[in-house]
Parts: C-alpha cells; structure tokens; sequence
C-alpha cells in the first residue's frame, strides 16, 4: 500500500513540473505596413472612403447649393447599410439643386454606349441631367444655380473608362463658372501597378482624354489633382478643387468594390482583366458581353479559336443586343485566371488566328489604343516584350510625373 502511494505522489509531482503553457492577456498585434513587399497585411485600422469623411466635407456645404456626379456606385455602407450619397446629404439639409449622370446613367443600369437621358429622379423629385449623350460637359446655365460640384463615382483605374472624362468635363465647368469642385475619393481596384502605352497628342477622345498610359495607377482624387495641376483643361484652367482623401490606404491595399462599377464589370475577375480585354471592343472578337461573365471570355463563331464555348444571348441592362446574339462563339475562358494584369498576348494569339487579318482591327481601335502604331506593330508580327520596349521612355515620363501627385504610399 506504501508502495502505491508512493506512485501516486511521484506522479503527482512530475505533472506539476512539467512545463505548463505561458498564459498571458489578450494584446492585439500591431499590423505590419502595408508594403508592395507586403500587400496582403491587414491594416488594424479601416478604411475610410472620401463619403465617409462627411465631418470633413460637410462644412465646406453650408449654406452651399449643390450638384452631384454620380451614380449607383456613390454609396456610403455602414453597419451593413448601403445609403446612396444623395439620400445621405438630403438627411443632413444640405440643398441639392441636381444629379449629373454619366454613362449608364444615374442608377448604372444603361448599355455601354446607350445614351442616357434627362429624367426626374423618383425617389427624391431631383431632376437628373445627362452627361452622357449630346451633352457631356454641364453648361453654364445648368450650374449656374450652384456654388459646389460634387464629384463620387467609382472608378477602374483605366484609361478607357468614361467615368474619368466626364470628371475631367466637370472640373472644365467648375474653372469656367468659378464653382469649387468636390472629389471623394475612392480606392482603385487596379491600382498597385502601372501599365500600357501612354495615349499620344491627336488621339484624344472620350475613351481616352490625357496622356497616361491604359492602367494609370491613380485614384480619381490623384488623376483630379494630377489634371489640375498639369492643366489639362481647356485652355490651361484650373478649378477650384479639393479632393476629400481616403483613410487607412496604400496603392497594395485589397480592395473589393461593394457594387460593381458598370453593367458589365460585375466581380473582381471581369476588373482586373477589363485593360486587356477592352482592346477588344475594336476587333471583331467578342468579350463575353450578352453572357454572365463578360470582359472574362474571348471568343468568335469559328472553331479555330479555342475549345471554349458561349452563346451571347439579350441582357437588359448589360447587353440588349449583343455582338454575335445567339451565335455559338469558340474562344478562351479566363475566369480562373490568377490576378490578371495587362497584356497584349490575348490581343495578338487571336489576331493570329483570325482568317481576314485586314479585317481585324476597325477605326476604334487607335481610340482603345492612343496611337496608330499598336495595330501595325501586330500586323508585323512584333513580340509582346518588344512592343513593349517602344512605349518605356514615355511610360517611364509618366511614372515620374504621376510621384507629383500620389496621395497614398505605393
């Protein structure tokens, strides 16, 4: 019996020496930066959008009339509450004389390319004046009766996208009509890297307004700042600007866009690939517009162009009558394509493909590129990496330029 709690006691005494845990209080890790060499870190701290800062902006209102650029996209999200920019302002009395809409109009559901109309908002009675039709600049009369522009809409961060004309339109009328012009702004979902030609002089359009290259790395409150400050505008003006920035944010921040930017850039896939693939749009190729994954497929109806298949098909409000409408299409999937940057190689594996090659590229497609060259360099059967090598001088001009003006660390 001696022996047996001998036994007991022994082993009662190696469990209490044996190292026990270290137990210590809940202490929360302080995040490391977010660097290029570490863009996956989270920030403790959370991001804060331009419309979110209304105790920064909403003093500049006072006593202000005002007009708002915007559309579906410019909304404010809190406790999982999506509130539209103009409800927000309505609630704290500030007083909006009207809405410009840009393409796609005012609640984003028109076709790439539909004009849109003047119209009376029915939800608030606004009136809503189109920007995107005939008249793409607000005129002299339409703010005459108001002292602040507020420009918030999310933007992709390519050249291409119309969204940044008619930001640049607007900031022309602010300098002309002595309005102060507002920008909120808002992360870009391509954004951590530069790429693509810079657009040369003669090849101005509406797709493509300032010489920067197709991916221009900047938020639209740095591309405002950066027009501004370079006077891009009509005659060398400058407005009266003033660019409410974002909080918590870097160039490498993640960023998921809540609501997708335009009818047919619905997930973060169709974003990333939207400055390869709009090239395109002056092809006779289709990109998937009329399916559920546009700007992610490529395709033609002839076999020799891949094993992948689609039939674009009618979509209210993202594609009424789509490029080869109930047509069997044989292309490339690029849905499950891993962060996809820029690249000519899709725009040149199917120019080679492709039976008519005179008829590959249409009159749109200087406009998609900025010049008259890329289509030519194609034809010639140049590399990727030498057509390339013709755009580094400007790209690396701009690059130094666009410093001037970054609001975030890269």
């Amino acid at each position: 019996m001696k022996l047996y709690y001998a036994c007991i006691l022994l082993l009662f005494a190696f469990f209490a020496c044996k190292k026990q845990p270290k137990t210590t209080p809940d202490i929360p890790i302080l995040p490391e930066k977010i660097t290029k060499e570490n863009p996956k870190t989270e920030n403790i701290k959370t991001l804060a959008l331009g419309i979110e800062q209304l105790d920064t902006y909403l003093p500049l209102l006072k006593d202000k009339r005002v007009a708002l650029v915007v559309n579906h996209s410019s909304i404010l999200i809190q406790k999982n509450m999506k509130t539209h920019l103009v409800d927000t302002l309505l609630s704290q009395k500030v007083q909006i004389k009207r809405v410009f809409a840009p393409e796609h109009g005012f609640r984003g559901d028109a076709d790439a390319g539909e004009t849109v109309k003047n119209e009376i908002d029915t939800k608030t009675g606004l009136p809503v004046v189109s920007l995107y039709g005939k008249n793409k600049k607000p005129t002299p009369e339409q703010i005459a009766d108001v002292d602040v522009v507020i420009f918030d809409i999310q933007d992709v961060g390519v050249r291409f996208f119309t969204y940044i004309s008619t930001m640049h339109y607007v900031m022309e009328a602010c300098a002309e009509n002595n309005k102060m012009c507002i920008v909120l702004d808002r992360p870009n979902p391509n954004g951590d890297y530069v790429a693509g030609a810079v657009l040369q002089k003669g090849f101005e359009s509406f797709i493509g307004m300032h010489p920067i290259p197709v991916v221009h790395g900047l938020t639209v409150g740095e591309l405002a700042q950066m027009i501004n400050g370079e006077r891009w505008l009509k005659n060398g003006a400058q407005c009266n600007l003033k660019v409410i920035p974002l909080k918590n944010y870097t160039h490498q921040t993640p960023y998921i866009l809540p609501v997708k930017p335009s009818p047919n850039l619905p997930n973060p896939q169709s974003i990333r690939l939207y400055p390869s693939l709009c090239f395109f749009e002056g092809t006779p190729l289709s990109v998937g517009r009329g399916t559920d994954f546009p700007f992610q497929v490529i395709g033609y109806p002839l076999k020799n162009m891949g094993d992948f298949t689609f039939t674009p098909v009618s979509k209210v409000g993202m594609a009424k009558n789509p490029l080869f409408e109930n047509q069997l299409c044989y292309g490339l999937d690029l849905r499950t394509i891993k962060a996809p940057t820029f690249t000519l190689s899709y725009l040149i594996d199917f120019y080679k493909k492709y039976p008519e090659k005179d008829k590959y590229f249409s009159q749109f497609f200087d406009k998609l590129a900025g010049n008259s060259l890329l289509k030519e360099q194609i034809k010639k059967g140049m590399s990727e990496e030498d057509i390339q090598k013709t755009w580094q001088t400007d790209l690396d001009a701009y690059k130094k330029l666009r410093k001037k003006y970054l609001l975030y660390e890269e």
